[in-house]
């Protein structure tokens, strides 16, 4: 085999250099599924912790 055609051929196989349009285009696609704003997330898991704490405590005992 030939210096010349191992080059070409290590080019070819050799990943693409990363760049933030390549990023962009990941995040760019639309896949299906539930959309939740972070404010909701984030708000959900306060009040999650708030009640385990609670309960942890004895404000919820019967």
């Amino acid at each position: 085999m030939s210096v010349r055609r191992r080059k070409k051929r290590d080019k070819e196989k050799a990943p693409p250099p990363v760049s933030a349009a390549g990023l962009m285009t990941f995040f760019d696609e639309d896949i299906g599924g539930i959309k939740i704003k972070p404010e909701i997330v984030l708000l959900s898991t306060l009040l999650l912790t708030m009640a385990v704490i609670l309960a942890h405590l004895g404000f919820f005992s019967i």
